[in-house]
């Protein structure tokens, strides 16, 4: 893909996402008074106490708060996270007339957290965010040396606090369930399921095993140096990343060469390259 059209991609994902959690905020959230952190918590909540509109509120909380991370942090947001800050409160204000898809406080908080962190996730891809309270987050963390997951807790956990002042502690526990929800969702569009395995094995059979890998699974496998740590000889240890639906297989020839082997597994998210998802 050439640069130009990387570029126009990235743009139409900062949009299509902005415009997602417009939504999910609108059709969602905000009906069920769901604060779930962010600028758009805040919002709901002014929305609750003083009938403000959500969209203008926005407005008036991330053009600033943009500036300031222009002032404080460089300007290394670029442009594309420009477009996202003027996009989403554009979104929520077209959309404002939009009936509800549910009353129910849970629904809205689990739907609303997934909507929410599906256009984030897109936005993120497209290389930029939508300004707002991660900008605050990350000039808390340059100038107090909190780290940026901790500044984060601390503000999504004072918006949320604040709607338990201002509804009741019910709206803030669904608040609690759209906030996990998003980072989940969040964390399924960058990484993707795992349908992927890598695993570890350590064998003194490497030679038997490998070749049965070859063989029977039609994996490649790497020979990564180790020490044992109370025998401090040196060994290999056999990686391989295969398919879940290749992975019993694997484990059952492992198992036949050698039962006495030490095998890890881990989750591999993303594998690019031959055999998988290509670039």
């Amino acid at each position: 893909m050439s640069p130009w059209m990387a570029n126009v991609r990235d743009y139409l994902y900062v949009i299509i996402g902005a415009a997602i959690i417009a939504l999910g905020f609108n059709v969602f959230l905000l009906p069920n008074q769901v604060a779930s952190g962010g600028v758009s918590g805040i919002s709901t909540i002014l929305k609750g106490v003083f009938g403000w509109e959500p969209g203008l509120v926005q407005y008036a909380f991330n053009i600033p708060l943009f500036i300031a991370g222009l002032i404080f942090l460089g300007a290394k947001f670029g442009i594309k996270s420009f477009v996202g800050t003027l996009v989403l409160p554009a979104v929520v204000l077209l959309t404002a007339s939009w009936e509800p898809w549910t009353y129910n406080p849970l629904l809205g908080a689990l739907f609303g957290g997934i909507t929410v962190g599906l256009g984030l996730g897109i936005v993120f891809r497209g290389g930029a965010s939508t300004g707002g309270t991660d900008l605050a987050a990350q000039i808390i963390t340059k100038y107090t040396g909190f780290s940026l997951g901790r500044s984060v807790l601390l503000i999504d956990g004072l918006i949320v606090l604040s709607a338990a002042v201002v509804f009741d502690i019910e709206q803030a526990l669904y608040a609690l369930i759209g906030l996990f929800v998003t980072t989940k969702t969040i964390d399924i569009v960058q990484l993707g399921f795992s349908q992927s395995k890598m695993i570890y094995i350590i064998t003194n059979k490497q030679d038997e095993i490998r070749d049965a890998i070859y063989k029977e699974i039609d994996r490649g496998v790497t020979k990564l140096p180790a020490y044992g740590g109370y025998t401090n000889e040196e060994k290999s240890i056999l990686m391989v990343v295969a398919y879940q639906t290749e992975f019993t297989k694997l484990k059952h020839v492992v198992q036949i060469i050698d039962p006495t082997a030490f095998v890890i597994v881990s989750d591999a998210y993303e594998v690019l390259g031959e055999g998988f998802k290509r670039y």
